[in-house]
């Protein structure tokens, strides 16, 4: 059985690197992308510091995004591709690291004490599956190391999990 262990350091990339290494674990053997995008939701949830909520949205026919497996309050269930900032990064197909997210034009609150926001796009041979993302009560909550340490859980998670 899984268990996850805190992450001590002061250093960011280590930290990631860490948390990597818990995911790795974490989905070692099992190819369900549901069952993989619950846990990685928890993991993160439990390991990352000020996060308040952490989770997935698929792409799914009529290019929208349907709520998946996520950790934190009741969230929005359907987003139009290219519509705030999980539809951004739908469309773009690029990490989108939103600073402010009042300032984000056409922003979707689906948690009005969300003040900033990293979406990753899901991308397995060519197709956007979904987003993975991650909402913060502080301004400013995310960086570049942050970026690079959530796309890298994100190629996990792809690589693990088989999608249909």
């Amino acid at each position: 059985m899984f268990a996850a262990t805190t992450i001590e350091t002061g250093d960011k990339a280590e930290f990631y690197r860490e948390l990597a290494v818990q995911l790795g674990g974490l989905l070692h053997d099992e190819r369900d992308a549901i069952a993989n995008a619950a846990n990685l939701s928890a993991l993160v949830f439990d390991l990352v510091p000020d996060l308040n909520w952490a989770g997935f949205y698929f792409l799914r026919a009529n290019d929208e995004l349907v709520l998946g497996p996520f950790q934190g309050k009741v969230a929005c269930v359907r987003i139009p591709v290219g519509k705030g900032v999980c539809g951004a990064a739908a469309a773009k197909r690029q990490t989108m690291l939103v600073p402010d997210v009042h300032a984000f034009p056409g922003h979707i609150a689906c948690d009005a004490a969300s003040r900033s926001e990293l979406v990753v796009p899901l991308v397995k041979d060519g197709r956007v599956l979904g987003v993975l993302d991650l909402d913060s009560p502080t301004p400013e909550r995310f960086d570049a190391e942050d970026q690079a340490g959530f796309e890298a859980l994100a190629a996990i998670y792809l690589a693990a999990s088989d999608f249909s």
